[in-house]
């Protein structure tokens, strides 16, 4: 037996509120997920900002944009960029 993909088949209304009460055996039914942004999933946006965030904090203290960059790893230009954002 073939399986057709409900999204094909149902409207949107009607398919909302099959999800609700089946997880469909003879008609696939997609889940209703909602799509994560960039690194949500792995936790690397979390790092990122945290890390932007510790970077601007030693800026704020008085360290050089040269020493941040040697301490993370990164150009000159990125940390500016990540200070004047």
């Amino acid at each position: 037996m073939k399986y057709r993909n409900a999204s094909e088949i149902f409207p949107d209304e009607l398919l909302k509120e099959i999800q609700k009460y089946s997880s469909g055996e003879m008609v696939y039914i997609p889940e209703r997920a909602v799509k994560k942004g960039w690194g949500e999933k792995s936790g690397a946006r979390e790092y990122y900002i945290e890390r932007n965030a510790e970077i601007r904090a030693g800026h704020r203290e008085g360290r050089s944009i040269q020493s941040l960059a040697d301490e993370y790893g990164l150009s000159h230009d990125t940390v500016r960029r990540i200070l004047y954002k």
